[in-house]
């Protein structure tokens, strides 16, 4: 494992495993780049860790969906000012981790109104998170701001048990946070301690492909199509059907551990995080 990695794997370690450390750790900025969805939407994009951030410009104000690490806020907003002097109005955390809710407090400062689900918001307050949302949905809730529309939705537990998702429905495009992810490195990693679970996981994707969208924004990754999504689906049900059956047939944990490393691309971090949890769940 290169040194890179292993301090990526950390970074996830202290927003997942440690809570509300991710919000005093000490790492350097990332490096942002700024990609165009359309004529004013973008994704403000890093590799792996923390999470993608994505805006919607409007006459009014802009709508954000997850804004990264503490320490990556101020460099957020920057981007932001680089395509607009609109303020920032919304900003969506797709669920309660630091890496996607960690600029709730600069943005708040700004006179943003942070939103998320019920449960994030909860899992946000046993953290003991600064920037707690303002607004929560139970299952499902709309923004409209200077002619635009966002459409938020709850569809059940997967890599929490907050987790919701973003449709932009002019752009057709699906901001997923952490219901999906395709970099390299970020297989599946269900968070048991934040209400997560490998059953739920592929129903609930398949409530998001229901939507209509043509584009989807991973929680971490590029920007991919609703059949790589699809794809994604189907490899979480696979991971649950094969533990299960693995289990049932009596398989050691380390034969266990061999399959989702060399099938699903598990690492030391997700072995350590999950595999504990998935032989419980998956009995």
């Amino acid at each position: 494992m290169t040194s890179t990695t292993r301090n990526r794997l950390l970074a996830i370690a202290a927003t997942i495993g440690l809570g509300a450390l991710a919000y005093t750790q000490t790492q350097a900025p990332a490096k942002l780049s700024t990609v165009k969805l359309a004529d004013n939407m973008y994704v403000i994009h890093n590799d792996f860790v923390p999470g993608n951030t994505t805006i919607l410009i409007t006459n009014e104000g802009v709508i954000m969906v997850d804004d990264k690490y503490p320490v990556d806020a101020d460099n957020i907003v920057a981007e932001v000012k680089k395509l607009t002097n609109q303020p920032i109005k919304y900003v969506i955390n797709t669920h309660h981790h630091g890496d996607h809710s960690g600029g709730n407090p600069t943005m708040q400062k700004l006179g943003a109104i942070a939103v998320s689900s019920d449960q994030a918001r909860k899992n946000m307050i046993a953290g003991k998170q600064p920037g707690l949302t303002n607004i929560t949905i139970e299952r499902e809730g709309h923004i409209y701001l200077g002619g635009e529309q966002v459409d938020l939705y709850y569809f059940g537990r997967a890599h929490t048990n907050g987790d919701i998702v973003a449709l932009f429905p002019k752009q057709r495009i699906l901001a997923t946070g952490d219901t999906y992810a395709n970099d390299p490195g970020t297989p599946e990693l269900v968070d048991f301690d934040g209400g997560g679970s490998a059953i739920e996981w592929p129903k609930t994707l398949t409530k998001e492909l229901t939507l209509n969208f043509d584009r989807a924004v991973p929680g971490h990754g590029t920007v991919a199509s609703k059949a790589e999504l699809a794809k994604f689906r189907d490899s979480t049900q696979r991971l649950s059907t094969k533990v299960h059956d693995m289990l049932k047939a009596k398989r050691t944990k380390a034969e266990v551990e061999k399959v989702v490393r060399s099938e699903f691309g598990f690492q030391d971090f997700h072995v350590q995080a999950s595999l504990d949890g998935l032989m419980k769940e998956l009995k």
